[in-house]
């Protein structure tokens, strides 16, 4: 069976240790390669969607999460409070939700700005039990892609549309394969804040949003403060769980007394929509390690291209094209060590998409030959064009090697 566990140690992408402890891996620098391609492309995807990214600390005062309903509504899956002073205590967030609030009553608020949508990529910690803990799937230490959309009643809808086209956008260029749509709602209970009436016209605004889409409804897998649409994926060993989702949020406006001007003057509660392109950095890739066994699209593979000197006297010229390539803004190594029959198996074995082996005559000619990690090779061709020719893939964020053409 698959599993991002065994791949993660074979190819370098991270390391759990028990000095750090478990469920606090490590990204090494072929996974962090591969996680800062794809952070860069969902922060450029949210800033052309109109949204403003910000920086909040990973953790913040008692008092914080006390206001926010996170104490008393979600303390057994938080760390315990670290107190500074008799008057001074702190928490690690559970969730990035408190500080946006924070955000949004930094200033006075006009209609004018909505829907005012604020993102971050952030920590967050949950206190999980050592017994479910693995890999990447499930940690104590989250970097969430998170947002919260701040908007007037009239605007949820089309917020919510707007925000299931920016999701299906970043599965399809990731490959992520969705399993299903949930409509997780409140259950019997009393682990729920909010009135009767604030439910009833959340759960309204998500139908309507899901209108022609296949959903099942999971009374009791609502967040404490709303329902929510989440985007199901199975992993390799049958395991099911969300990678994106949207919830409506009534609840912390009041809370925290957030307000806009209204076109005629008076105060109005905006609400706040929560929601994950793509979910945590962890839970992503323990998926795409497994749905592409580790041969991650061109675009976000830790390395690239990998160029390989048939013997030293193309040393050199592997080098200046080594830097013409990283000029051109791709992740390229040079493997020069040990037989070509070897390299290439070996990179191979790490999954570079593209290998351009360089011998004497395409030394001289100024040529490479590319062969790709499934085997398909290519005749020599101007190394200036293979290059074009990977740039142009990755730029495209194509699923393919190779133009359609």
């Amino acid at each position: 069976m698959i599993d991002h566990r065994k791949l993660g140690r074979e190819l370098d992408l991270f390391v759990s240790d028990p000095l750090a402890g478990a469920g606090l891996p490590i990204w090494l620098p072929a996974g962090a390669a591969a996680r800062h391609a794809v952070e860069e492309y969902v922060s450029e995807l949210e800033r052309r969607s109109g949204h403003q990214h910000v920086y909040s600390p990973p953790l913040g005062k008692r008092e914080l999460f006390e206001l926010s309903g996170h104490l008393g509504y979600f303390a057994d899956d938080m760390f315990p409070p670290m107190r500074l002073s008799a008057d001074d205590e702190f928490v690690l967030r559970p969730a990035l939700c408190p500080h946006h609030a924070l955000v949004f009553r930094a200033r006075g608020r006009s209609y004018r700005e909505l829907p005012l949508r604020i993102a971050e990529l952030g920590g967050m910690y949950r206190a999980e039990r050592s017994g479910v803990l693995g890999g990447l799937s499930r940690v104590r230490a989250i970097s969430l892609n998170d947002a919260h959309t701040f908007c007037a009643p009239d605007q949820v809808g089309a917020e919510v549309a707007e925000i299931l086209g920016l999701i299906r956008a970043a599965h399809a260029a990731l490959g992520v394969r969705p399993a299903g749509v949930r409509l997780s709602l409140r259950g019997p209970g009393d682990k729920y804040v909010g009135d009767d009436a604030q439910w009833a016209r959340a759960e309204e605004l998500l139908r309507g949003a899901l209108a022609g889409v296949a959903y099942v409804e999971a009374p009791g897998e609502a967040a404490f403060y709303g329902p929510k649409i989440d985007i199901q994926i199975v992993d390799a060993a049958g395991r099911e769980s969300t990678i994106s989702t949207i919830q409506l949020d009534f609840d912390k406006p009041e809370r925290f007394d957030l307000s806009y001007t209204d076109s005629d003057g008076s105060r109005r509660r905006p609400v706040m929509v929560h929601r994950s392109l793509v979910g945590s950095m962890e839970r992503l890739f323990a998926y795409l390690i497994e749905v592409h066994q580790g041969a991650f699209p061109a675009w976000y593979a830790p390395v690239q291209l990998v160029l390989l000197p048939v013997d030293d006297g193309q040393a050199e010229a592997a080098a200046e094209l080594a830097r013409r390539a990283v000029g051109d803004g791709l992740r390229v190594e040079v493997a020069a060590a040990g037989s070509l029959g070897a390299r290439i198996r070996d990179a191979t074995r790490r999954r570079v998409p593209y290998l351009g082996v360089l011998g004497s005559r395409e030394a001289a000619d100024g040529h490479l030959a590319l062969r790709l990690r499934d085997s398909r090779t290519l005749p020599p061709i101007p190394a200036a064009t293979a290059l074009a020719l990977i740039t142009r893939q990755v730029a495209a964020r194509a699923a393919d090697l190779l133009p359609a053409d």
